[in-house]
């Protein structure tokens, strides 16, 4: 038994055993983070570049990039690092650190993703408006916003989670350091505070998501209502993509967080976790890239102008 002032560091998710295995954890991971560099590096590049590229939509779009490359960084590194050397741990302050980036950029991206649905509507519903409810000021505001209340969101979570005595051992049955894993070795019902702390973020999380749908219900109304196929096409062509990545990231966060206690194994656990937080921000690149013919064609330009400065 310890105590949260003696624990020096903690020991994360053994990976699989043979070293056979581990090294294969290893190559895929690493195929996967190259893969989130490269396509969220292009997606902040090309926005940058490309002055054609400098609307509300891809201004929003250019934040997310920025938030999935830090959330995959906050976690993915390490968990590579644990396999190469075929260790299992962590520093108490790595611990600390890595939860409260890794807090703090997935409910940013949250709030994010909920405020670029705004942007659809107002682009869509009320397009003679969206210069002036969206202009640049806005949407500075907006992204200060959205990273202001995760860092708020983050420091307070991670303060009140590691204020908690932990007196059931160093073991944290995750490949990174998240809450429900650390409040496992509290042996104080203070930890009850914390559950207060996240069924308050549960309601907030689920005020996002209602504005998601309600946001997406007038949409698509809208959207039945034009009436040539031409323009119904091109108006889905500038949603899909957006609700496609809200609906990788809430199935698969949902799913982790909220799954019956009764079918909760460290094995689920795992590719659960990878789920939620690695394969989305390498796949919302290629999400956002595959029907957005705008974003194709910058693109185009960047890559062969790139080649010929070099």
């Amino acid at each position: 038994m310890s105590n949260s002032s003696s624990i020096t560091h903690f020991l994360l998710l053994p990976l699989p055993g043979t070293r056979l295995l581990q090294l294969l954890h290893f190559w895929l991971f690493l195929a996967i983070y190259l893969a989130a560099l490269l396509g969220n590096g292009l997606i902040i590049s090309t926005i940058a570049w490309d002055h054609h590229l400098h609307t509300p939509m891809y201004f929003f779009l250019l934040n997310l990039a920025l938030l999935d490359l830090g959330a995959i960084s906050t976690t993915v590194p390490k968990s590579m690092a644990n396999s190469l050397w075929d260790t299992r741990d962590i520093s108490y302050a790595g611990c600390v650190l890595q939860l409260f980036f890794f807090i703090f950029l997935m409910s940013a991206e949250y709030f994010l993703l909920t405020i670029m649905s705004y942007d659809r509507y107002v682009a869509i519903c009320r397009p003679l408006h969206y210069e002036t409810l969206l202009g640049s000021r806005v949407c500075l505001h907006l992204a200060a916003a959205v990273w202001a209340c995760g860092f708020l969101h983050a420091l307070l979570h991670t303060a009140n989670t590691f204020s908690l005595p932990l007196c059931q051992g160093n073991v944290v049955e995750q490949f990174f350091c998240e809450i429900p894993q650390i409040l496992k070795l509290s042996c104080s019902t203070s930890y009850l505070r914390e559950l207060w702390l996240l069924l308050a973020s549960d309601c907030l999380s689920f005020v996002c998501f209602m504005f998601i749908v309600v946001s997406y219900v007038q949409i698509f109304r809208a959207v039945l209502r034009i009436p040539s196929q031409q323009g119904r096409h091109k108006a889905f062509a500038t949603c899909l993509p957006h609700l496609a990545v809200v609906s990788l990231f809430l199935s698969t966060a949902f799913f982790a967080y909220l799954k019956p206690s009764s079918i909760s194994s460290p094995s689920l656990d795992l590719v659960v976790s990878v789920l939620y937080s690695v394969v989305p921000p390498a796949v919302n690149p290629l999400t956002y890239s595959l029907r957005n013919q705008e974003l194709k064609a910058a693109l185009s330009k960047l890559i062969p102008g790139c080649f010929q400065k070099q």
